[in-house]
């Protein structure tokens, strides 16, 4: 067994660090101004000029020197309109991206004294910043898993009612993976999925189901080779499906033995959970400092800054 720490010293963000870093609201509302107007300099509506904006005491805004207008770091963010104290919020991102495997609301909870509705909701909001839309590059594995439980453990009035849900995931060898939510294992849904997340002239490795066949056909130029799992081989030189059976078992311990059971309406984004840090497992930076940066992403424009926009053009 090796016990020594396999963790990169560039990966490691401790408590220690979070608490020296963000030891109250100020200091995580002065990261958010910094990284939305960097330097405080953002652009006045009233003014119509660019400006130093410097802190209201007691408020969660900036004013104008000038005029006096306020502008707002939180708005159209996750923290929109939250009674919620920033601090647990940034606790909340470092503890969903340092996880392994997950971590549960009622953990949440119980780490930082919020009820369990609230919980689940910052952890919902988390789990948008970690949606992302990006192309993969060959050769990727690619393969179908299902999610949801087995019938002979379900109670008899539920038996029959609830199909599993179909995923696909597609992974780029020793790189990133994408995992999407789709109706069925036919043609029709994979095809679409396989377009947008690959770039052409992509070898792709399956395993020997039939509709997978299709990819030499999609006019992409694809190269497709599969291995027999029917046939008991699971490796034939370069073709296997190693990897994305390693994320599927990934994925599928950590719902089981943190979540339970996830519900189709939610699982994609438990998959994007999933996807988010295994993406990053290599990346010689703490995740949590890579999830902060995306929390000024605006989910919703305000109304201050769309009028600003809007009189700039």
């Amino acid at each position: 067994m090796n016990r020594r720490q396999t963790i990169p010293p560039q990966q490691k963000y401790t408590t220690k660090q979070f608490q020296a870093e963000f030891p109250n609201d100020d200091a995580c509302l002065d990261y958010m101004m910094q990284k939305r107007w960097p330097g405080g300099v953002a652009l006045c509506a009233q003014c119509g000029a660019d400006r130093k904006h410097y802190r209201v005491t007691g408020r969660t805004c900036y004013a104008c020197p000038v005029c006096g207008s306020h502008i707002f770091p939180l708005a159209g963010t996750i923290f929109h309109k939250s009674t919620t104290p920033l601090t647990t919020w940034f606790y909340v991102i470092k503890l969903m991206s340092t996880t392994r495997v997950g971590v549960s609301a009622k953990h949440i909870q119980r780490e930082t004294g919020v009820t369990y509705k609230t919980a689940w909701r910052m952890m919902k909001q988390v789990r948008v910043l970690m949606a992302e839309k990006i192309k993969l590059i060959g050769p990727v594995e690619m393969d179908e898993g299902y999610f949801g439980g087995i019938e002979s453990n379900k109670h008899s009035h539920l038996r029959g009612k609830a199909a599993k849900t179909t995923v696909l995931g597609i992974v780029e060898r020793k790189g990133r993976v994408i995992a999407k939510v789709i109706p069925d294992a036919k043609k029709d849904s994979i095809l679409p999925v396989v377009r947008e997340s690959l770039h052409p002239k992509a070898m792709i490795y399956t395993d020997g189901a039939a509709v997978f066949e299709q990819l030499r056909w999609m006019g992409q130029s694809h190269k497709h080779k599969a291995v027999n799992h029917a046939a008991g081989v699971y490796v034939d030189d370069f073709a296997h499906t190693n990897s994305i059976e390693g994320f599927w078992s990934l994925v599928k311990r950590g719902i089981q033995g943190v979540y339970y059971q996830v519900g189709p309406e939610y699982l994609q984004s438990y998959l994007n959970e999933y996807a988010f840090r295994y993406n990053r497992r290599k990346v010689m930076r703490p995740m949590f400092t890579q999830l902060l940066e995306r929390t000024p992403m605006q989910i919703c424009p305000s109304v201050r800054e769309t009028r600003a926009l809007t009189a700039g053009r």
